[in-house]
């Protein structure tokens, strides 16, 4: 993106996660505890399908987290023994990472930079051959071109060097409670609302966060993107990725739909039988070519 001027979009979503750290920081949907305990983990799907990431462990891999927020999955990681870097455009995010990196004693481990995903060549200028990229839940969403995020991923990547992502479904986004709901199995399922191959950035404005139902954010106003699973898939492979695994899950992290019910693992699904994927993960292997 121009180095001159910052595209509205870049500026709107900036202020709007800004604002979000503080209440994150403050709520139960993040909790720290068991980080700072030494016992930090991670989501059930992520802790079932990471051991085929890194099967001989985490001690001494060189990951890159993208858009880490304010770097908690980082730092569980770098618990478990990996030196990570953690890149995210917001700058209140990237302090309460480093000051939650300090508190945990995982200074020497970890290394958190405020670019925007795109100038992430920029910042890191020097590849370095990570072992492991990571990124999940709420990523590419906010990313107009996927395209490039392959590039940058596999520019980053040494070879055989391997991605993990995992993210919200692209059909489960296609659905919003606002547009209204029906009834099945007398459980309201929202309506479509958008259309699952939306090329145009969607505006949105929702003064609410997913981590806090009682915070009101001042800066609502947001610009999102829909991409279609074959085509952030082909992606990976066209900048040079082999697919290991693609899985696609009825759960996600966080309370996607109004209708939808906290299991015991703390992740999100619908009642009853599963009508629509609300979760995909894959795991990916730079190619040496």
């Amino acid at each position: 993106m121009g180095a001159d001027v910052e595209p509205e979009w870049v500026a709107l979503n900036r202020a709007h996660w800004d604002e979000k750290v503080p209440v994150h920081l403050g709520s139960e949907f993040y909790d720290l505890a068991p980080l700072r305990r030494g016992e930090g983990r991670l989501y059930s799907i992520e802790e079932a399908e990471l051991p085929r990431i890194a099967p001989d462990g985490w001690a001494g891999l060189r990951v890159l987290h993208l858009q880490c927020h304010f770097g908690a999955d980082s730092l569980v990681l770098a618990q478990r023994g990996a030196e990570v870097v953690g890149i995210d455009f917001s700058m209140p995010a990237i302090r309460a990472a480093r000051e939650l990196a300090t508190e945990l004693g995982l200074d020497e481990r970890t290394r958190f930079v405020c670019a925007d995903l795109y100038d992430a060549r920029h910042r890191l200028p020097d590849p370095e051959g990570f072992d492991v990229v990571y990124t999940t839940w709420g990523t590419i969403g906010w990313l107009p071109d996927t395209a490039e995020w392959a590039r940058i991923i596999a520019w980053f990547l040494k070879p055989g060097g391997r991605l993990y992502f995992a993210d919200g479904h692209p059909t489960a986004f296609v659905f919003d409670d606002a547009a209204g709901s029906v009834p099945i199995d007398g459980a309201p399922f929202p309506l479509p609302a958008y259309g699952y191959f939306l090329e145009e950035g969607l505006s949105l404005d929702e003064g609410g966060d997913y981590a806090d139902p009682d915070a009101t954010l001042a800066n609502s106003r947001t610009v999102e993107w829909l991409h279609p699973l074959g085509r952030t898939v082909t992606d990976l492979i066209e900048a040079g990725l082999a697919i290991d695994f693609l899985h696609e899950h009825d759960a996600v992290p966080w309370r996607i739909f109004s209708v939808c019910e906290r299991d015991e693992s703390g992740m999100w699904r619908m009642p009853g039988e599963s009508m629509i994927p609300l979760g995909m993960s894959l795991g990916a292997t730079r190619r040496a070519d």
